[in-house]
This record gives structure tokens, sequence and C-alpha cells, in this order.
């Protein structure tokens, strides 16, 4: 009876709740817009409201353990309360912007089982966690996380990639675009998950994830409701042939084991008024733990040299081209000559069949190529399938970095049970050690780990350009989605840069010689638009030689910035970001497969007059993907630009402060 009425009246709510031993407690945002009421007694309950209007009816939460007293939540007692207010400035090395200011309430909530919820309102969402102060360890059976949404809200909707073993895969996915009634109850959806609520839009996050499942969610087909779900523990795992990789065979019949004194995830729910506030939401990096390697200064953002998109497509040389000792050194020649910082050698330098990175192919010189690499001021960066690193995790470490390898690109987790998170963990501390960075593909989104390890700069589970090379899907869509919710967790390793640009009737999936969807401007401008300290140039040296004003400019884009802005925007439409390094800035355009006019207002820029370098869609780029056009001009705050975008277009832009 107390469930079904919560929400329709504060006042009758009250009165009831109070009578059957339920307590009710209000937080507010520092600006009074997100509302949250908490009940606890007949379990723990909390609804959502914005600017007044309900949002989430009362969901409920909890954590089912293996220890009986612990686990009375349908007749819980509130033991004590704390509230206070939190205000601080971070620092976010290697981020979206160099730091910004968190503010909101705080409410804690001490449990009678042992167990303590702490819930925040920010002006822009709504957090919670759950925290333990035990002794010894135990067993997490089951999480509650519900998430009854007030209405039959649209959402975008990631689901898994595989019904068969959802757990198990790759994190990368497009959004389906339908009511939460006409959710697909076969298969789980991973998250970011956002829900347009109309006037705004809710989106599902998680951060600090350490010893734990991730979290996925259903939806039951016939409510507007989600619930959260989590892959159990594994009890037996199998490596496959091909590359080692190991997957879960059996599970175990609960989710987690952990430590009884411990702080679980954050449960977020970011909540916006409109679409440009989504990329620049920080919730999940200001939730995280703080740095734990501390200096950082070792750690050098920068642009790589890639091989495996475009398959070692280098011509016009006398050598033959492969997995071999001269093919890399053209690919550090060209890093050299362009000042781009780095090289990957990806899958193949080391026998993926052997499971044993302490090894190469004979083909290969490594310690050549190092040294090599050194002296031409480019670093080396070595892929590895993650748990085949993890293995011999010291040993690697200690051995390549001695030898002046950079850093590792890890590959092929695809799943984010507790096992894997702590892998995930284990990997980031050690390569810190030894002043190695990490850039994690094959992997589930970002949970905040770049703001604890600064070491992790970049993360996969995204539906990236290497999609391309074996299917045909509406990728300039995908371009103007994912930054709204993706984007949201952290950073994107997305690997683009093609040099043949095919429009939409012109495209075709070739393994061996790879093309984008769309404009050459709507290449250029993902680096703009995309979050990506560690940004990937996925064609060959060959193709980029040929096109050397779009190589310079890509060449030398900032790819780290101490202010970032959504300048205008639309989900599955189109985005304007804009961003600053020191005095200057950097404006990228994308829009989806229709053609648009983008009236950009300069007035985020300061006083003074600005050189930009423009490089936008050619008049006949909608038949012709790489037909651009480049210009100079002389610009100030008070000027618009009329930017004529292609189907599956963009622009990019560079201004540079005139001193003159």
């Amino acid at each position: 009876m107390v469930k079904k009425i919560v929400g329709t009246g504060v006042l009758l709510v009250l009165a009831l709740a109070l009578q059957a031993g339920v307590k009710m407690y209000t937080l507010k945002s520092p600006d009074g817009k997100v509302k949250l009421e908490v009940t606890a007694g007949q379990g723990i309950a909390y609804s959502l409201f914005y600017d007044g209007r309900l949002l989430l009816k009362p969901s409920r939460i909890a954590l089912h353990t293996d220890l009986p007293e612990a686990d009375h939540w349908e007749n819980i007692r509130i033991t004590g309360t704390k509230q206070r207010h939190v205000s601080e400035t971070v620092q976010a090395p290697f981020y979206r912007v160099k730091e910004f200011g968190i503010d909101c309430n705080e409410l804690e909530l001490r449990l009678n089982n042992g167990f303590s919820l702490v819930m925040r309102a920010y002006n822009d969402g709504m957090a919670y966690r759950f925290v333990a102060g035990r002794k010894g360890e135990m067993t997490v059976v089951e999480e509650r996380a519900e998430f009854n949404f007030a209405d039959d809200f649209e959402a975008y909707i990631p689901y898994s990639t595989n019904p068969k073993d959802p757990w198990n895969m790759a994190f990368q996915n497009f959004y389906t675009k339908a009511p939460l009634t006409q959710y697909n109850t076969e298969l789980p959806a991973f998250l970011p998950l956002t829900v347009d609520a109309g006037t705004v839009k809710l989106t599902l996050l998680e951060s600090d994830l350490e010893a734990y499942p991730g979290m996925f969610v259903r939806g039951d087909g016939k409510t507007p409701a989600l619930k959260g779900v989590f892959a159990a523990y594994p009890q037996e795992t199998f490596k496959n042939k091909w590359r080692c990789q190991e997957t879960v065979k059996t599970r175990r019949p609960y989710i987690a084991r952990v430590a009884g004194k411990r702080t679980f995830p954050w449960r977020i729910m970011a909540v916006t008024a409109e679409d440009t506030q989504m990329p620049v939401n920080h919730l999940v990096y200001a939730l995280a733990a703080p740095n734990r390697i501390g200096d950082y200064n070792w750690i050098k953002p920068g642009k790589v040299a890639w091989e495996w998109w475009n398959d070692w497509g280098i011509s016009g040389v006398d050598f033959k081209v492969g997995i071999n000792t001269p093919t890399y050194k053209h690919y550090i020649d060209f890093a050299a000559e362009q000042g781009i910082e780095y090289v990957v050698l990806d899958e193949g330098w080391s026998d993926p069949k052997q499971g044993d990175i302490m090894t190469t192919v004979p083909e290969i010189d490594l310690p050549e190529l190092a040294e090599y690499a050194r002296n031409k001021g480019v670093g080396l960066i070595l892929w590895a399938v993650m748990n085949v690193l993890d293995e011999q995790l010291e040993k690697a470490c200690r051995y390549y970095a001695g030898m002046g390898i950079k850093g590792f690109k890890v590959d092929f987790l695809d799943r984010d049970d507790q096992k894997a998170v702590e892998m995930v963990y284990r990997i980031a501390e050690t390569t810190a050690k030894y002043k190695l960075f990490v850039d994690f593909h094959g992997m589930y989104k970002p949970t905040g780990i770049n703001r604890t390890f600064p070491n992790a700069i970049n993360f996969e589970g995204v539906f990236g350009m290497e999609e391309l090379k074996w299917s045909n899907p509406d990728m300039p869509l995908y371009d103007v989605t994912m930054p709204f919710i993706r984007m949201m967790a952290g950073n994107v390793d997305y690997t683009q840069g093609a040099m043949r640009n095919a429009v939409k009737k012109d495209f075709r999936d070739i393994y061996s010689s790879p093309m984008s969807q769309g404009t050459r401007c709507h290449q250029l401008a993902t680096y703009i638009v995309f979050d990506s300290p560690l940004v990937m140039l996925c064609d060959a040296p060959t193709a980029y030689r040929k096109e050397p004003e779009c190589t310079r400019f890509i060449a030398g884009l900032p790819v780290v910035a101490d202010e970032t802005r959504i300048l205008q925007g639309k989900i599955g439409e189109y985005i304007v970001t804009a961003r600053r390094v020191g005095e200057d800035w950097i404006v990228g355009g994308l829009t989806d497969w229709e053609a648009r006019t983008v009236d950009l207002d300069l007035s985020f820029l300061p006083e003074g007059m600005f050189r930009a370098e423009i490089f936008c869609d050619g008049i006949n780029a909608d038949k012709k993907g790489e037909d651009y056009r480049h210009e100079y001009r002389d610009v100030k705050r008070e000027d618009r630009l009329k930017m004529q975008l292609a189907p599956g277009g963009g622009f990019a832009i560079r201004l540079k402060k005139n001193h003159n």
C-alpha cells in the first residue's frame, strides 16, 4: 500500500510512511532542481525529481549477501544519518578539461545491517553507492538496482551482441531507439544507456568500478522499467586456440566475493536539460577514486601511426610489406617526418597462438626497432591480449620498459565480471609502476579508472572505425549519437583517420583496403569532436603522403584541451565541439547523412584577431566524399561562419591567436 502511494503526494506519503515505521529523507542539488526522496523501512527505495517533475518512481535498491544478519533488507532500520555539502576542484589530466569543480549535497544513511547508503544530488544528476563496514569477507549473491521510470519514455539502448552468452562480448553496438515498454527481453544492455524524458534526458552510468562486476540492465518488455543485472563470478575458463583469449565457461551462483569493509560502485543517473550538456557531463570522472600513481608527468598523450586497420597497406617500397622489421621502420619514418608521437605494433608481432608476450615472431627484431624509434624521437606501443599480458605482467613490464617501450594496447577482454575488472586494475597499477601507459582496447566502457590511474589513457568500448572493414552500418548516425551517450563515460579509442571516403551509395566493406563512410572533413572533425588523448591515424603512410594538407592538419592537432564546450548539437543529428588549448581553439562539426548548414557563432572567442585554418566539405562532397575546401581567414569573436555540411559531412577549424 505504501509503495503504491509513494510519489502521489509528499504529505500523504510522509504520513503513511510514519504510520508504517518507514522514514523518508529528502536530498536536493545545490540549485534545487534535482531532488531525491529516499524511503527506508520496508526496504530502501528512492524517487527522482527534476524541476518538480517526477522522473523515477520509487525504485528499490539492495545488496544481498551470504551473511544472514546483513540480509534483512525488507525490514531495514536507519541507525544514523549524516549530511554534508561537497565542493572541490578536480585535476583531470588527459581528460576533456584540465580541471573542473564539483558541487553537490550528500546524505549518508547508516543501516542496521552493517551497510551505509551514500546518496549525492548534483545540479546535473544523482548518484548512490553502498558502503560496507564489516570484518572478513562476504559474498554478494545479488544486487538489486531498479529504475522505474515515470512514463514510457523512449530510450537509446545498446544491447549485448552475443545472444548465447551476453556477458562475453566487446561492448560495441549501435543504439536501438525504442520506448521502454518495447525493450527486447532476449538481451541485456550495457551502459551507458540514455532515456529521453522529453524535457530532460537521463543517462545511466557507473563509476569507481573496482573488484566488482559492471552493471547491465534489462527491461521486461511491458513496463517502463529497467533493472540492474550482473555477470556472475567466473568458475571455469578456457583459452581459445587463436589468441589464447580467456573466456568464461561456467559461473558461480553469485556475482562477487569481496572484502567486508569496502565501498561499492557508484550508480549514476545523469540529468541533462540540453543535449549539448551530455558530452561534457563529468560525473563518472568526478566520482572515481583519486589518483593513485602520484606524478604523471612522464605520460605523454599523442597520436599513433597504426597499421592494422589499413592492413599494413604500404606501396611503392622496395621491401615485402608485412609484420616485419622493414615495414615497422617505414611506419617509424612516417611518424617522425609528420611529428606523430607513436607507432603501435598491433596483433602479429608476437605469436598469438603461443600466448607468450615475451617472444617475438622471427621477422621482428624488437630491440632494433626500439632503438631505431628512439633515435627518431618516436615511441613504440605493443599490442597484447589482456589475459596473456596479465599472466606475465611484472616480467613483461620490467623487460619492455627497460627496452624503451612506452605502453601497451591491451585487447580482447570482452567481459566485465569481477575477475575481469580486477585484471584491468592490476594491469593499470603494474604498468604505472614501470612508467608505461595503457590503451584499453576490447574493453568495457570507462568507469573513472583514468582518474585513479592516469596512465590508463584511452578505452574502446565503442563501435569504431574497425567495423567498416567487415560491415556496412550507418556510421555517420553513430558518430553523432555516441558523443552524447558513450562519451559521457570517458575517452574513446575510435581509431579514425581514413583517407578513402565514400558517400552512402559508394561505400563497400573491403577488409584489406577499407574506407570510411561520409566525407574527408567528417574524418578530420572526429579528431576534435571525440575525446581521445591517444588517437590513431588508421590509414597507411602511403595514403597520408598523397594527402599532405589533411595529414599535416591531423598531425598538428592537440589531443588534450584546457576546456571543452559543445556549441551546438542534437543527439542523432549533429554536433559542434570547441576545445581551448592555451589561447588557441579548435572547432569540429559532424552531421549524419542529412546535409545541413551550421551557423557558427564565434562569440566563445576572447577579444582579438584569430587566424582560422578551415577544412570544410567541398561543393561536390555529396558525390565524392574526398572533396573538401581548405582556406585561411582572419576572424574575431563578433564574426559568424556559415558552414555547409554535405551528407555524412563535417568541418574542422583551427583558430590561432594573432599577436601582431
